[in-house]
């Protein structure tokens, strides 16, 4: 969190007593669609992503979210509604956590409202950076994600990085293939 500004050992330490510790396997959820969000993460280790189900019960990846970020449907967090998104941990993964009222009083720490406001931002630019643009071909939007995201390829299932390209796996693997 220090790379969102200066905090002193006195504020750092009533932050670790407003946090817990959680690790997730892959493939559980941190956040359900229609539930109200009632926490916020730290991602310490791992990758999660943000999913949804379209009209025709397909499950698509919107956004990936890494190390070193804020995980939380934030936008619900903050006005208490039901999320429409899901958030689930595509690796195991380790998180610091707080709840909604530890999140709520740390605001009486000098300068945490402007590094929640700067982590925050940052967490909604991930999530709303939107997926690849459908215009272009498949092979562009592979070669995209894999200038934006390197590392995902070898820790992410092949089924969520096809899903937020818009493609088949059998496409994926293909695209993958006449590129080597």
């Amino acid at each position: 969190m220090s790379q969102f500004g200066d905090l002193d050992r006195q504020h750092i330490d009533c932050i670790k007593a407003s946090v817990s510790e959680i690790n997730l396997k892959k493939g559980q959820s941190f956040s359900e669609a229609g539930k109200i969000p009632q926490q916020v993460g730290f991602i310490l280790e791992g990758v999660m992503r943000g999913h949804y189900y379209n009209r025709s019960g397909l499950d698509i990846t919107r956004c990936f979210v890494t190390e070193n970020s804020l995980v939380v449907d934030y936008v619900n967090f903050e006005s208490n509604t039901a999320s429409t998104e899901y958030i689930q941990a595509c690796t195991d993964v380790k998180l610091m956590v707080f709840g909604k009222l530890e999140w709520e009083q740390l605001s009486e720490i000098p300068g945490w409202d402007v590094i929640k406001s700067k982590m925050a931002h940052h967490c909604m630019y991930d999530k709303s950076r939107k997926g690849p643009v459908v215009s272009q071909d498949a092979t562009t939007r592979y070669l995209e994600f894999m200038r934006h995201y390197p590392k995902l390829m070898l820790k992410v299932p092949l089924v969520y990085i096809a899903s937020y390209l818009g493609v088949t796996q059998q496409s994926l693997s293909r695209i993958r293939k006449n590129i080597k």
